[in-house]
């Protein structure tokens, strides 16, 4: 018997860029037309007008010739010619004129170009057999899991980052306990955390504030009474704790429309109130827990959970709970190409929404003609992508995350395309980061990595490792409300 029978089954029947093709594909069925619904209704600065976008659409790649024609395009001429290989892609949209959709208007528009990954379901390639790729001028060996921009092979780095929107909870050199998420929605990531110190006092902290707030404060501007905090707690000691927070916070006494109040007041300071009331009221909805939701509605949900996360600060201050180990692979998420492509297109399309609004503003000053097509500026959507895709700078700030395809022999391809950074900075230490974990096994290569500054945290997937592209929450939500495992609020 061959030893490695099992393995090669496994790379005969599975391609070794699989992941980063199914995320991708993922990023064309499901993520792009979710960044467009999130950010469907453009209102410019024009009485009664605005544009609602309802579909986008991508088409296979393809070249436009000097003379107009246009005509498919294969990844190696792309190479060749030193083009791009990407999608055309198309939007609907219905105007609003003072708040009826005049379906009548309505059209498709080209925004711009969507690069295309190799091997992809976008791709021409992907179902041809061999005896075609051979034809084509193509390797039928070549795994794909890159992107051809101006003729230079790109690659996108696996990015590893901390689970988003998952209760971690750690303890600090000061002898404070913290509970935090990264709440992360479709465009928009928040850390929120809760802080329990060594006497007991929980301070919430979020962005748009530089120092902590009483949470009880918090808890109550998102509308629950003190009779409900109390009485959402599991045990003595935690009670203890509330019962200590409620006693020392000015809040207790207060209704909720006073508790918004003064977060206004301490958030904008010197303001009117009017302009305080509606600070407040952002910072709530927008800024704390945004992946529960962003409507007021929400708010008593998002009360309940910081206090689940200060229930957990709690239970790991008395050692009745472990703190979570922020190196354990099952606390860990890989962004993979599709993931990394939804930042980029989310990024370059509010830039695109911008622009359309600037246009119109100025067509409308101009006293001219007012047409959604000709509003719309192709070159601003293509222009940031390409951007990102040839300098490797994220809008996230990372750097690196695009990358030349190492083309010195077939396995150091491979394994460019299965690398995996960490977002650490190289500078500092960060033994504990660097270090092989127990959880790494059978996920990441215990051995292979860089020497030097970039030793434990550029790394790469072990051979048979297989990433999962997620699943919709709201799917899961359905599916765990049918197995009456999870109740349903509504």
């Amino acid at each position: 018997m061959n030893d490695h029978e099992i393995l090669e089954a496994y790379i005969a029947s599975t391609s070794i860029v699989q992941q980063q093709i199914e995320s991708y594909n993922r990023f064309v069925r499901l993520g792009i037309q979710r960044i467009v619904e999130s950010q469907s209704l453009v209102e410019p600065d024009v009485s009664g007008f605005a544009i609602r976008f309802t579909n986008i659409r991508l088409e296979p790649p393809v070249v436009i010739e000097a003379d107009s024609s246009t005509r498919r395009i294969l990844p190696n001429e792309a190479i060749a010619r030193n083009l791009t290989y990407a999608a055309p892609a198309y939007i609907s949209y219905v105007p609003i004129v003072s708040g009826i959709e005049k379906v009548d208007s309505a059209g498709e528009a080209f925004i711009g170009e969507i690069p295309v990954m190799v091997r992809s379901e976008m791709c021409y390639t992907r179902n041809m057999t061999k005896d075609q790729l051979v034809n084509e001028g193509e390797d039928p060996d070549d795994p794909g899991g890159y992107f051809i921009i101006k003729g230079t092979e790109r690659v996108l780095v696996g990015i590893e980052d901390l689970a988003p929107n998952r209760i971690i909870c750690t303890k600090e050199k000061n002898k404070s306990v913290t509970s935090k998420v990264f709440s992360t929605t479709v465009s928009f990531r928040a850390r929120c955390s809760v802080t329990r110190d060594e006497y007991g006092i929980y301070k919430v902290l979020f962005p748009t504030i530089s120092k902590g707030m009483d949470m009880i404060l918090i808890l109550r501007a998102l509308g629950l009474q003190i009779k409900d905090i109390l009485e959402s707690v599991s045990s003595n000691e935690i009670r203890n704790d509330m019962l200590l927070n409620v006693d020392l916070s000015s809040a207790k006494e207060m209704s909720p429309a006073d508790a918004i109040g003064e977060l206004g007041r301490i958030s904008a300071p010197n303001q009117a109130k009017a302009y305080q009331q509606k600070r407040a009221e952002m910072q709530l909805d927008t800024y704390i827990l945004p992946h529960l939701g962003t409507t007021e509605k929400t708010r008593k949900e998002k009360g309940y959970y910081l206090l689940r996360m200060a229930e957990r600060a709690s239970l790991v201050a008395y050692g009745k709970a472990k703190s979570d180990d922020k190196d354990h692979y099952a606390n860990k998420r890989i962004k993979l190409a599709g993931d990394l492509m939804e930042e980029l297109f989310s990024n370059a399309f509010k830039f695109l929404v911008r622009d359309i609004k600037y246009h119109i503003e100025r067509t409308t000053a101009r006293g001219r003609k007012l047409t959604v097509r000709s509003n719309i500026n192709a070159d601003t959507l293509t222009e940031k992508i390409l951007y990102s895709m040839g300098t490797g700078s994220w809008p996230a700030g990372q750097t690196g995350v695009s990358q030349v395809l190492d083309r010195i022999n077939l396995v150091s391809s491979l394994a460019h395309l299965r690398r995996i950074k960490s977002p650490l900075a190289k500078k500092h230490p960060h033994f504990k980061a660097r270090d092989v974990h127990g959880t790494h096994i059978g996920k990441l290569c215990p051995s292979e990595t860089p020497e030097g500054t970039e030793v434990g945290l550029t790394r790469y997937l072990a051979i048979m490792s297989r990433i999962t592209v997620g699943a919709e929450i709201k799917t899961l939500e359905e599916k765990l409300k049918e197995m009456k495992a999870l109740e349903d609020t509504k």
